[in-house]
């Protein structure tokens, strides 16, 4: 049975850094969020706000690969229990595990410098300045399978973490 992990986090607290590196380990198909929404962008077919629509678009992608067996590493934002609850509709559509994972930067200033000074390897990619993320609305997941800091946790902890949490669900069926 294939898996879905879905990564919920504020930007810059190394949700793409840890979900590349995890598919990359594992075969899982990496859904960057941000790739989807700069081409749709790039597509001249929406405006700047694309309101749900990189949402819309990752979640059909992960329901293909899903039923095609493949597992799938959702990375977005995934702010609010709307898009909590939708990404859970995808693996119940498609009769997907769910691994759930919520990364936070407990520290502010190693969080605000990640900001600052990304580089981003994606043509046309424009992130939020601090300001931003600091007033996005952000609703923590209390129940998530796996909650990692990335304040006190390395890249590599955190990439073995949630590798093993890919694979022992894999395991489950």
């Amino acid at each position: 049975m294939p898996v879905l992990m879905s990564l919920m986090g504020l930007p810059g607290v190394g949700k793409s850094t840890i979900a590349k590196q995890v598919a990359d380990g594992t075969g899982a198909l990496w859904l960057w969020i941000d790739q989807i929404e700069v081409a749709m962008k790039a597509s001249r077919m929406v405006t700047d706000d694309l309101a749900d629509g990189g949402y819309a678009a990752a979640q059909a992608v992960a329901k293909g690969a899903l039923r095609q067996g493949f597992d799938v590493i959702a990375d977005c934002v995934n702010p609010i229990a709307l898009t909590h609850a939708a990404w859970r509709a995808v693996a119940d559509d498609t009769g997907a595990l769910l691994v759930t994972v919520e990364l936070t930067c407990s520290d502010q200033d190693v969080h605000r410098r990640r900001i600052e000074t990304r580089q981003v390897d994606l043509p046309g990619w424009v992130g939020p300045d601090w300001q931003a993320v600091q007033d996005r609305a952000y609703e923590p997941m209390p129940d998530a399978d796996v909650t990692l800091d990335t304040g006190l946790t390395s890249v590599e902890a955190a990439v073995e973490r949630l590798s093993r949490a890919l694979e022992a669900a894999k395991q489950e069926t």
